[in-house]
């Protein structure tokens, strides 16, 4: 039976990005043990995320992480993917909710009641530590792939559409960890095609 108090806060990370998958994370809180400095990954600086990501690790009820592969996003559409990693983040989570907090417009369907907060990263707690947990988590893959993917710069940008990863993407064409639904892929591949 999920305790009243156990909410979760959930929020995705790497929609935009043309390569790599979309990660989401679900945390509850410990009101017992807060949490000073959470808000909106996007505005901390990587080295408080860094150390907010252990922090939050320690202190949490319970977090968990869900993601959606590349080869899911180009089935389902972006959208669709990130719902269905919010669902994963959301199952995996060793306590279960009582009600589920999801950054944004939209949630998918939980096993309990939820609602999509606009800019909840930056207003509730649990989804600011929800964003850091995602934010972290992809960034240091993306680091990764950077070695096994020389060239196209993914430890800077993280795979987002930036004019250094499109250049790099018409010279050297896309990899496995590219998302082939997303224009500027698919152009290279339609490009590499007719040539």
């Amino acid at each position: 039976m999920a305790n009243e108090y156990d909410i979760a806060g959930v929020d995705e990370v790497g929609r935009g990005p043309l390569a790599g998958p979309v990660v989401t994370a679900a945390v509850i809180l410990d009101p017992e043990r807060p949490i000073a400095g959470l808000a909106d990954s996007k505005v901390i600086s990587e080295k408080k995320r860094e150390r907010l990501f252990i922090e939050i690790q320690e202190k949490a009820k319970a977090w968990a992480i869900g993601r959606a592969e590349v080869e899911e996003i180009d089935e389902l559409n972006i959208l669709q993917a990130t719902m269905l990693a919010m669902q994963r983040a959301v199952a995996a989570l060793d306590t279960a909710p009582a009600h589920v907090l999801v950054d944004g417009n939209r949630c998918p369907e939980f096993a309990c009641t939820a609602e999509a907060i606009i800019k909840g990263d930056g207003s509730v707690p649990a989804i600011s530590a929800a964003s850091i947990i995602a934010k972290v988590t992809r960034d240091r893959e993306m680091v990764v792939m950077d070695t096994e993917y020389p060239g196209y710069g993914l430890a800077g940008h993280k795979g987002y559409p930036t004019k250094a990863h499109i250049s790099a993407l018409q010279e050297l064409g896309a990899t496995p960890i590219h998302r082939r639904s997303f224009a500027p892929v698919r152009r290279v591949l339609e490009n590499a095609n007719n040539n």
